[in-house]
């Protein structure tokens, strides 16, 4: 993208009242963002939506001004940016209808990875002991599946969520309700740089705009809409997470959540999108890779490397057992054979293919290696 077509970009960004659905529908009846500008006003009036007040908004002059300014800024800290129109754009974002027309970045982000999978991790500020060692093990269990695990770098299960990607080895983007230029939390300065080595921070959001509460909600709908699904690990009845949960669902997107106990303040609302089926129950990586049909063979990154000595439990060493018997069988039909539920074998299957002794081959069969 030249300078030129991102400066009648930012300018369309910066207009009052025009949001990004309204900006995609001038600029594709005009062409580009610079030809927005060079429209007869009475061609922009016929568009659906598009009223004298926006227009007048639109050619507020201080609005190519503070572009000009914002552009330099941008070159000057050698941020990264990508409107919607661009292959680099996040796939999944370009089905939204409200997706941003910018995005901007800094760090090592790479989304160019074919089958590259992403998992929205999400959740309260006041994590307990139980949400982190759930969303702990979630990530470690996910690992062979290479995912982006993005979160919004706030306290409690996003900053849990970035450093448990790290500690695997797991690309992590944070997605920020501010300019790229500033840090919030202002404690987790201490993560910026492991998170710019492992991945990046993302936003929509210019440098001259803080950590506003309502910028919080409109950058959820990121979270929501970069993912292939989004997990919330704990939530009170009411909150962000929440919020995020349900743009997902509305872009037709699958939400998993942890169960808690009935008495659990920061559970009640996970155990309301389990009530309503708003959501799936998860309570290991592999209800995810059951439910979702991900398959470590759609990816040769995804492997998993086979243990010289491998110790198996009781219940790997049946279905091993079984499976050595059998050559190749279907999920459903193991459980049955083994007497074990299907979301209980689905776990241990997944532990096995990590252990390297089983794969999965398409139409829910599994072999023996």
């Amino acid at each position: 993208m030249t300078d030129k077509e991102l400066l009648f970009l930012l300018t369309i960004h910066r207009a009052s009242k025009i949001g990004d659905i309204t900006a995609k529908k001038l600029i594709k009846h005009c062409g580009s963002a610079e030809e927005v500008f060079k429209e007869k006003r009475n061609n922009l009036l016929k568009i659906d939506g598009i009223g004298a007040h926006i227009l007048s908004m639109l050619n507020n002059k201080n609005n190519l001004i503070d572009a000009e300014k914002e552009l330099q800024f941008i070159r000057d800290h050698n941020y990264d940016v990508v409107s919607y129109e661009e292959e680099e754009y996040p796939r999944n974002l370009k089905h939204c209808i409200d997706g941003p027309i910018l995005i901007f970045s800094r760090g090592n982000i790479n989304l160019r990875k074919q089958h590259q999978k992403i998992i929205s991790v999400v959740g309260t500020r006041q994590i307990t002991s139980y949400g982190i060692a759930a969303c702990e093990k979630f990530i470690e269990e996910i690992t062979p599946f290479d995912p982006i695990i993005l979160s919004g770098f706030a306290y409690g299960v996003d900053i849990c969520a970035h450093n448990a990607a790290i500690k695997n080895e797991l690309q992590t983007i944070g997605c920020l309700a501010h300019g790229l230029n500033q840090v919030y939390p202002k404690s987790h300065a201490k993560y910026v740089d492991s998170i710019m080595q492992n991945g990046g921070f993302i936003t929509d959001f210019w440098s001259d705009e803080g950590p506003e509460r309502n910028n919080f909600l409109k950058r959820n709908r990121i979270i929501a809409g970069m993912a292939d699904v989004t997990v919330v690990v704990e939530s009170a009845s009411k909150g962000g997470s929440l919020v995020t949960a349900d743009i997902a669902i509305s872009y037709n997107r699958e939400v998993f959540t942890f169960p808690g106990r009935s008495t659990d303040k920061y559970s009640e609302g996970c155990n309301n999108l389990l009530k309503s089926q708003q959501a799936h129950m998860l309570t290991s990586a592999a209800d995810l890779v059951y439910i979702l049909g991900w398959d470590f063979n759609e990816d040769s990154n995804a492997s998993v490397q086979k243990q010289l000595f491998v110790e198996l439990d009781s219940n790997e060493q049946t279905i091993y057992d079984y499976l050595q018997k059998k050559e190749k069988q279907l999920l459903d039909v193991i459980a049955l054979d083994c007497m074990m539920p299907v979301h209980k074998l689905a776990a241990i299957l997944l532990s096995m293919e990590m252990k390297g002794v089983v794969r999965p081959l398409p139409g829910k069969l599994f072999e023996v290696i």
